[in-house]
């Protein structure tokens, strides 16, 4: 499709003690599995991170944050900025359990909005989820006004929100699993044990 897909790899992993985009899923580093599930689906995918050289073999475009050391937000700023699309889907790298079929699902509403986010059981998902690339410059403005939180560039922006009651039916495997995301070493292990047993394939 005619968008861009941008994995954030920019954080410190400080809770997890080791890099959480290379941990393992059936085998396959997290960062590399979704690439692969994003490349059959997206023209473009760029890789933010601060420390390339780690993934210079995945065969991907890789860019710097402009402002380091800002959290999420300069992740999403330096991936918006480098992209040549006006669509683009934003995904965080420390999620096991990407859905291709809910990204399409965010970028066929991406008409008249700056953003689509999902909302399950309550909670945004600004880090799955759709951006314009012209809301560069309204997060560039959060940064430098130390606005650093992402529900604070929402807030800035016109954004459709859709629930489980929008999404529930466009993806394989449980909704919740999609957003599942691995901070801590226990939910990397719980990850693991859930793709092994549910999805060994996956």
């Amino acid at each position: 499709m005619k968008a861009a897909a941008i994995i954030l790899a920019g954080g410190k992993s400080s809770r997890m003690g080791t890099n959480k985009a290379l941990l393992k899923i059936n085998e396959k580093p997290n960062i590399e599995r979704t690439i692969d599930k994003l490349k059959l689906l997206f023209d473009d995918i760029i890789l933010v991170t601060n420390d390339s050289e780690q993934y210079e073999s995945l065969g991907v475009r890789i860019v710097p944050d402009q402002y380091p050391g800002m959290g999420p937000l300069a992740g999403v700023h330096a991936g918006l900025t480098a992209s040549e699309y006006d669509v683009n889907f934003v995904v965080a790298c420390d999620m096991p359990f990407v859905s291709g079929e809910l990204a399409e699902v965010l970028i066929s509403n991406a008409l008249h909005y700056d953003a689509v986010v999902p909302v399950i059981n309550g909670k945004q998902h600004p880090l799955f989820a759709m951006f314009q690339k012209q809301t560069a410059a309204k997060v560039e403005q959060s940064i430098q006004a130390g606005q650093l939180r992402m529900k604070q560039l929402l807030d800035e922006l016109n954004v459709l929100y859709l629930t489980e009651r929008e999404l529930g039916a466009y993806t394989p495997i449980e909704l919740e699993k999609v957003f599942y995301n691995m901070n801590y070493p226990e939910e990397y292990e719980e990850a693991k044990s859930w793709a092994e047993s549910k999805f060994p394939n996956l």
